[in-house]
């Protein structure tokens, strides 16, 4: 038998590992270039000083000399400067700017995805109304956030950058990861058929014999299962922030990624992309950390014996 905190060891294994395997695959793919990286970024033909270049960014002892280096310093808070995304610039200080940005983001396009999730659990949003979700879900996020950019150059047209037209940005990104490509009709349906499954166990049955809600009884064993299903809803969010940051011209991390990797901003594409697989590290730590105190609770709670049970369905049925 599997032993129970095997799964959330490998969670938390996974979340410690997964912010250095990124930028280490990152670094690996830069290498894998066709071409040396210090000529990528400078050519000698175009622009002089390649060799300096190659010895100030660490390009010039090989992938792990540069990842060692990078790694040092990304654990101070250095990320070096762009090289061409915004040439000079601290990398760290356009992290600064873009983290709250998508933090913001993604926390508004979670709003409807956990009131989906609430409706569903509770039986306020019935089972007819999933069909409408699912035809909503179908729109892309592209198609949809392509639809908010042309609404928004309509409102505000040359004032589109101004702090109330951002604000509108942010507002209709959210709305677009919320709901298209299935985000709130899968977070609707997901926890519904977790609890439907879940009301057919025999403890279930036990507690509505007593005259208990269902619900409350339900809750603590599948709170892992709603944290695993947390956790997949924000990284569908995370992988949406690309297109809606770039196609509402919002400025975040995803925004970040996708002008780095246009301009083979290394630089930025490594922060950028360690800064998501963080977060994606602090969901898995967040779903761990939820297994493990569950069990614990669980563990140490009374076990009823199968004799009262079949006794009490016995007095139900009489």
């Amino acid at each position: 038998m599997k032993a129970w905190w095997l799964r959330p060891a490998v969670r938390l294994l996974a979340a410690i590992v997964l912010p250095f395997a990124v930028p280490a695959i990152i670094t690996a793919l830069i290498w894998a270039l066709p071409g040396d990286p210090a000529e990528i970024i400078c050519p000698r033909e175009i622009c002089g000083g390649t060799d300096a270049l190659a010895a100030r960014w660490n390009l010039d002892g090989g992938p792990w000399k540069f990842f060692s280096a990078w790694v040092q310093g990304a654990l101070r808070g250095d990320f070096g400067n762009s090289w061409r995304l915004q040439q000079g610039v601290p990398v760290a200080d356009l992290l600064r700017e873009a983290v709250p940005t998508t933090s913001i983001l993604i926390l508004a396009g979670l709003v409807p995805l956990v009131l989906g999730a609430i409706g569903a659990a509770t039986g306020i949003i019935p089972r007819r109304a999933d069909p409408a979700a699912s035809a909503i879900g179908l729109v892309p996020a592209v198609v949809f956030a392509l639809l908010c950019a042309a609404l928004i150059e309509l409102n505000y047209g040359a004032e589109s950058f101004n702090l109330e037209a951002t604000r509108f940005r942010i507002l209709l990104g959210a709305v677009v990861l919320g709901f298209s490509d299935g985000a709130f009709a899968g977070a609707t349906t997901g926890v519904r058929a977790l609890f439907r499954t879940e009301l057919k166990q025999r403890y279930v049955g036990v507690a509505l014999l007593r005259g208990e809600r269902p619900l409350v009884n339900m809750l603590p064993n599948v709170t892992p299962a709603l944290a695993g299903q947390l956790r997949a809803r924000v990284l569908h969010l995370l992988s949406g922030t690309v297109v809606v940051e770039v196609v509402l011209r919002i400025n975040g991390i995803g925004d970040l990624l996708w002008g780095g990797t246009l301009l083979q901003d290394f630089g930025v594409v490594l922060a950028a992309a360690t800064a998501f697989a963080a977060l994606s590290g602090a969901l898995l730590l967040l779903q761990a950390t939820t297994e493990i105190v569950v069990a614990l609770v669980v563990r140490r709670s009374p076990v009823i014996p199968a004799a009262v049970v079949d006794q009490a369905q016995r007095r139900a049925a009489s």
